[in-house]
């Protein structure tokens, strides 16, 4: 909520607003500076119906909530607390001092959880109005008596909080708690807080359950309720078996003589398969939303006020990429307009601010100005101008954009391309217009493309009739410029020639990742990395993704090949000193975790050896002896003592980096070992003998899997939770021939699939390939993940602040 929103009462009739209503995919108490913000903001309201996503089981049974099982009305209790404390606080300090903000009017010292609204947002202050009294249509109410009155508050559970891409593809709220919650403690076979741990085959049990497993099992067992489906659950994965025990517990009394219908749920770990999500496939959704700009996200303030002891532990909570791209339609429809249009529009928001704040406050009128005329600053500016017109994958005024999107989640990037241009064609019919292009069929350019968006847009009926396919269209457009496709392409052939390498000797699968270290060296000591993202130029960021990569190919193709790692010692160490060597060389780009606490002494050494090589220069241009020179003839052991200093100093940096460096290649030998333990082993041999042919190894971890399944062949590993009914025939009726058979996941007519971790639409292309080859297309297959996952989202989770290296 903002100052702004007030404008919805600005020439309302039926008088101020009295009651509001919060939904939000959050925890109570990390929603509750919002909550107090919107509350504090319209100052006039009665009631207020807050409904989240989280129960008051996932309340109690997460760490980060100070709430217990009666989460919903202790809540209450405590936001009706804080809003008159706040409300009581705030008056009395406009009555002393005049005009003050909210930030001086809560004490940092105050215990409670009034301290949530001493954030770096600006707070609106029920003193905002220069007197006690506001002026609504014909009625004078007094805000005094407002405060006075008991705010009326009531909390409910809303658990179809998500993210659906399609009508049979979904995942969490990006920045929800739910998908935000660690998903592994810190310890040995922990990759990254964000992703499930190694499977071990011993699932976590009790405390050690992490609260992201919890959170999601609770999603699942009410999204099963509200869908009116009775689970069958098979796990795949130490985590996804968690899971599936949590919910087995949740479901077993609450199905007894229910009559549902049935539907499988097949649960899998993404650790099991982090090959896909590194890749860089072929899929234009996976090429859209690595390439466009995404909303920028709200940390919350528990993040903000994270100890070292917290550290230490793990975050509370992950720093997700927000879902929200942002489709530039500026580029696309209006490059040829004039700037005049953009400076009138500055104009007009200037005095719209200027009209409706007439009666505000001095310092309001006065950040209001200055942002008009901050706006009027950026104009000229690119990044403004994209921002000014942007789009998303959905036209929310009609959701003709959902078919679009549901098509080309099953298609390939050229498919997907092609697809896009043909129902631009069709619009184009519609609207009865033409436009004299050479078509070539099976081939789409730049060229094609805008002429077409801009026919459509050029009307405003036409834009909003088409607005769904027009911003599909437009983000297509984008992902394929050559300024963001360059690089894609660059880590797909990179990743091509990993494979083949990968097929040949383990000599040579390290040499070819040691020479992409060596390049992105040499192309970052040259400069300008925006430049080498348009040339399709790969960094030192990209080679480590890429040396991940390689990593888990070597320990799928040379499992027994080095003692420890799938390299032997010597080419280890090539890779090792090449990562050193281009650290040292460009020390600006590596700002990784596991360089933290270095980044700014590698900087510092960096920036002190380029002014010697200078001055070096300089001073064998000219020799030039004078008397200070002569004057300092018998010092020299002090200059010795110097350059011994430095040396000395130079050789500690570089044996702290080198053994940062040990460490990052000990997690590489961790990724290399995640087929080892004896479960997976099985089920990589048991893949081995019906997934040898060409077409098939290509494919992830998902599409194998259902392959398998809906050819009701065994899948190793895969583990079935029966109800407390189906025990009780198994362990005591069954001695008398009542045993109840286990069901199948084939014959399901409803399948749901979800991937603890997260999910790319690459997967979701192949999941649909698998269900259509199977001898049972009819069934209804649901896929839902913990996130979307693209090539830098897995990045972040394995080398940034998220990964346990």
């Amino acid at each position: 909520m903002s100052p702004l929103d007030k404008v919805v009462d600005w020439n309302s009739t039926s008088g101020p607003a009295k009651k509001i209503v919060v939904i939000t995919s959050r925890l109570l108490s990390d929603a509750h500076r919002y909550i107090l913000r919107c509350l504090s903001a319209l100052q006039t309201i009665c009631s207020c119906a807050i409904f989240t996503c989280i129960s008051e089981t996932g309340h109690s049974a997460c760490p980060e909530s100070p709430l217990g099982p009666d989460a919903y009305r202790e809540y209450e209790s405590f936001l009706v607390q804080d809003y008159e404390e706040l409300a009581g606080k705030s008056l009395r300090n406009s009555s002393h001092a005049g005009e003050s903000t909210v930030k001086e009017s809560v004490s940092a010292e105050d215990e409670g959880w009034s301290q949530l609204t001493t954030s770096e947002e600006a707070t609106p202050n029920f003193s905002s109005v220069a007197s006690p009294q506001k002026l609504y249509g014909d009625s004078v109410i007094d805000l005094r008596e407002d405060v006075g009155k008991k705010l009326k508050v009531s909390v409910h559970h809303f658990p179809l909080v998500l993210c659906p891409f399609s009508p049979r593809f979904f995942v969490l709220p990006s920045e929800g708690s739910v998908a935000e919650a660690y998903l592994s403690t810190e310890h040995g076979n922990s990759m990254s807080f964000g992703l499930p741990p190694i499977s071990t085959g011993t699932p976590a049990d009790g405390e050690d359950v992490p609260p992201g497993a919890i959170l999601t099992a609770q999603f699942l067992y009410h999204l099963a309720a509200k869908m009116d489906l009775k689970l069958e659950i098979f796990s795949l994965g130490d985590i996804s078996k968690t899971v599936g025990k949590l919910l087995t517990d949740m479901s077993s009394l609450y199905d007894v003589g229910r009559r549902k219908r049935s539907a499988g749920l097949l649960l899998i770990d993404r650790t099991l398969d982090l090959l896909t999500p590194c890749c860089h496939g072929d899929s234009l959704v996976d090429r859209m939303f690595s390439s466009l700009p995404r909303r920028e996200r709200m940390s919350p303030l528990s993040q903000a006020k994270s100890s070292q002891s917290q550290l230490k532990l793990g975050p509370a909570y992950l720093q997700r990429s927000p879902l929200t791209v942002q489709i530039p339609l500026n580029n696309s429809l209006r490059e040829e307009t004039s700037s005049f249009d953009n400076f009138q529009l500055v104009e007009n928001i200037e005095a719209f601010l200027r009209g409706w704040s007439s009666r505000d406050s001095t310092s309001q009128m006065v950040e209001l100005v200055n942002l008009s005329a901050k706006l009027s600053d950026e104009m000229s500016s690119q990044d403004f101008q994209s921002d000014l017109l942007c789009g998303s994958f959905v036209s929310t005024e009609n959701f003709h954009g959902t078919p679009y999107l549901e098509a080309i989640l099953e298609r390939r990037t050229k498919d997907g391309a092609v697809l896009i241009k043909k129902w631009l064609q069709e619009s184009l019919r519609r609207e009865n217009m033409s436009l004299n292009l050479k078509v070539r069929p099976g081939y789409v350019s730049k060229s094609d493309l805008q002429p077409m968006i801009k026919a459509l847009a050029k009307s405003q009926s036409s834009l909003t009739k088409n607005k769904g396919i027009i911003q599909l269209a437009a983000a297509a457009l984008y992902a394929l410029d050559e300024s963001h496709s360059a690089k894609w392409d660059a880590f797909n052939s990179a990743e091509k020639i990993l494979n083949v390498n990968a097929g040949d000797t383990s000599q040579s699968l390290a040499a070819q990742i040691s020479d992409l270290i060596n390049k992105s060296a040499f192309v970052s000591s040259q400069g300008n990395n925006k430049m080498d993202a348009q040339r399709g130029l790969l960094t030192l960021q990209d080679a480590l993704l890429l040396t991940i990569v390689g990593y888990i190919l070597a320990g799928e193709n040379f499992p027994s090949s080095g003692t420890v790692g799938p390299f032997s010692w010597q080419e280890e160490h090539f890779m090792k000193e090449a990562i050193v060597d281009a650290i040292v060389e460009n020390p600006t780009v590596a700002k990784l975790k596991f360089l933290q606490g270095l980044t700014q002494d590698l900087e510092a050494n960096f920036n002190r050896q380029s002014e010697e090589k200078k001055e070096g220069l300089s001073n064998t241009e000219g020799v030039d002896f004078d008397d200070d020179d002569w004057g300092s003839w018998g010092d020299e052991d002090a200059g010795k003592d110097k350059n011994k200093e430095q040396v000395y100093g130079d050789m500690q940096l570089k044996l702290e980096l080198r053994d940062r460096v040990d460490n990052l290649f000990k997690f590489f030998h961790k990724l290399s070992s995640l087929k080892k333990n004896i479960s997976f082993r099985e089920w990589s041999q048991a893949l081995e003998s019906k997934f040898n042919d060409d077409p098939y190894s290509k494919k992830g971890l998902l599409y194998k899997v259902l392959s398998r399944v809906l050819a009701k062949h065994e899948v190793p590993g895969l583990e079935y939770h029966s109800s407390t009914v189906g025990r009780l025939f198994k362990s005591g009726f069954g001695r008398f021939g009542l045993g109840q058979a286990k069901p199948s996941l084939a014959d399901q007519d409803v399948i749901l699939v979800f991937v603890v971790g997260g999910i790319n639409a690459v997967e979701v292309r192949e999941a649909r390939e698998a269900l259509s080859e199977s001898s049972r297309p009819e069934v209804e297959l649901i896929i839902g993940g913990t996130t979307l996952l693209t090539p830098n989202d897995m990045f972040e989770l394995l080398l940034g602040d998220c990964s346990c290296v």
